[in-house]
């Protein structure tokens, strides 16, 4: 089963058990893939339905700072249980080993060297590790071997 069919699937149980708060999620998840669809006038593969998840969760956690900042706990709930909605449907993320090791086959795998060769390694990791690990520590994990 797709991504996408689950998505539609889970969009139909929580209409049925009148779950709004769900069903509000899981149409904005729909609605940026089909958006995206309709812009770049293609069908998105897995990888780029996750990548769609990926982005809305971080717009979500910043959204959620700045909630808190504000003094809005209302809001910033509200964004919380979206957050965990979209996380259902993210793959199972990668733990500190498992991106290390990753770390380490890409930077092998482009004989990297120094500072200079990070976008090399990045490019090797991203598809590997997009939507299961921040990109952000990633990045700092790379720069820290390769420095």
């Amino acid at each position: 089963m797709t991504l996408i069919d689950r998505l539609k699937d889970e969009q139909k149980a929580a209409m049925k058990a009148k779950n709004k708060p769900r069903l509000g999620a899981i149409r904005l998840v729909m609605a940026a893939i089909k958006q995206r669809e309709v812009d770049e006038k293609i069908t998105l593969s897995e990888d780029d339905v996750v990548a769609v998840l990926t982005k809305m969760v971080k717009q979500r956690r910043d959204s959620v700072a700045q909630y808190e900042a504000a003094g809005r706990q209302d809001l910033a709930d509200v964004e919380h249980a979206e957050i965990a909605v979209l996380e259902e449907f993210m793959p199972q993320p990668l733990s500190d080993d498992e991106v290390a090791a990753l770390l380490d086959d890409a930077i092998a795998a482009t004989g990297a060297a120094g500072m200079q060769d990070m976008g090399k390694v990045m490019g090797v990791l991203k598809p590997q590790i997009q939507g299961r690990a921040d990109m952000g520590k990633v990045s700092q994990l790379v720069k820290t071997k390769l420095g």
